[in-house]
C-alpha cells in the first residue's frame, strides 16, 4: 500500500512576488522562506503604462532581487496570467504594483493573490495613501493585507496593523517600520488562507488618487504648519507624479519645495506665512 503524498501546505507553497519595489521583493522573499514556503519569481513592470518612460526601478530588480529568483517583466496586463501560470503557483504576494490585475491573472494561483496596502483599509484606498494621510494630519498609517479582486484595494481583509505616523517621519524613517509589521502579519495571512478562510469583507471606505490643482501651490497666506504639512505630503508622492508640488514663486521663478522646517535652521531661506515663518531647506526645479 503506497503512502499518501504530503499535502501542498505540508511541503510549502510556491509563491510569486509582484512588485515594482526591489526592497519589497527582498523582504517578502525572506519572510516567505522563513514560513517554510518557496518564493520562485518576481514580476515587475518595466513601465507604469505602455507609453510611459522606463521605470527607474526596473533595472534595479535585475541586480538587487534575490539571484535565485526569476525576474519577469510583463509587457502589459495581458501578460500576467500566462506568466503566473508558468510557475504552478499556490499564491502571489503583491505590494507596490501600479497595474489593476485582471481576473484571469487573479484566478491562476491556487489561493489567489494577496496585496499589501500601506493604510488601514478601507481608509485611503488608491496609489498614494501615505501622502493623503499626511495631508489630512493623521497620526497613524497602517499595513493591510487583503485578497485581490478586480478593483483597487477592495478585497476581503486578512490582516492589518496600525503604524505610528509622526511629524518627523520621512520616507526613509516611515518605510523602515514596515518590514517588521509585514513579518507579523504575513503568518496570519498564510494561516487564514491555508484554513480556507478568505478574510473579512470591507465596508465603506474611500479612494484617492493624485492631489488636485488646489494642492499644487504653496501659499504664504496659509499658516506655517499647514504649509509645512503640504511640503511633507508632497514628499511622499513619487517623483513620477507630474506636476509635482508644492510649487512656490521664489526670486522671480517657480521652484518645487522639497523640504521645510517649522524651526529655524541657520542659512535656510525664510518664508513668511500667515502666522509665522517657515524655513525652506531644499528646493528643486519645476
Amino acid at each position: 500500500m503506497s503512502a499518501t503524498p504530503p499535502s501542498r501546505s505540508a511541503v510549502g507553497w510556491r509563491v510569486a512576488i509582484i512588485t515594482s519595489v526591489p526592497a519589497v521583493a527582498q523582504g517578502y522573499t525572506e519572510i516567505v522562506r522563513a514560513l517554510g514556503h518557496e518564493p520562485v519569481a518576481v514580476i515587475t513592470p518595466r513601465r507604469r503604462a505602455p507609453d510611459a518612460p522606463l521605470s527607474p526601478l526596473a533595472t534595479t530588480h535585475v541586480t538587487d532581487d534575490p539571484p535565485e529568483l526569476d525576474v519577469l517583466f510583463p509587457a502589459s496586463r495581458r501578460s500576467l496570467a500566462p506568466l503566473l501560470a508558468a510557475y504552478d503557483l499556490d499564491l502571489a504576494l503583491c505590494t507596490g504594483f501600479p497595474w489593476l490585475i485582471p481576473a484571469e491573472a487573479i484566478a491562476v494561483p491556487r489561493h489567489g493573490i494577496v496585496n499589501g496596502h500601506p493604510s488601514l483599509l478601507p481608509r485611503y484606498r488608491g496609489p498614494f495613501p501615505i501622502s493623503w494621510a499626511v495631508r489630512n494630519g493623521e497620526r497613524e498609517i497602517g499595513l493591510s493585507y487583503h485578497v485581490v479582486d478586480t478593483d483597487f484595494d477592495t478585497g476581503n481583509l486578512l490582516a492589518q496593523q496600525s503604524i505610528p505616523l509622526s511629524d518627523d517621519d520621512t520616507e526613509e524613517t516611515l518605510f523602515a517600520k514596515f518590514p517588521a509589521v509585514a513579518a507579523e502579519l504575513l503568518p496570519i495571512v498564510f494561516a487564514r488562507l491555508a484554513s480556507g478562510d478568505r478574510g473579512d469583507p470591507q465596508e465603506g471606505g474611500d479612494y484617492q488618487s493624485h492631489f488636485g490643482e488646489d494642492y499644487l501651490f504653496l501659499d504664504p497666506k496659509q499658516p506655517a504648519a499647514e504649509a509645512h504639512r503640504r511640503v511633507r505630503a508632497w514628499g511622499f508622492m513619487p517623483p513620477i507624479v507630474d506636476p509635482h508640488g508644492p510649487i512656490l514663486e521664489r526670486d522671480g521663478r517657480p521652484v518645487r519645495v522639497v523640504r521645510s522646517s517649522l524651526t529655524e535652521v541657520p542659512g535656510a531661506d525664510r518664508l513668511e506665512c500667515a502666522d509665522g515663518p517657515l524655513w525652506i531647506l531644499e528646493t528643486a526645479p519645476v
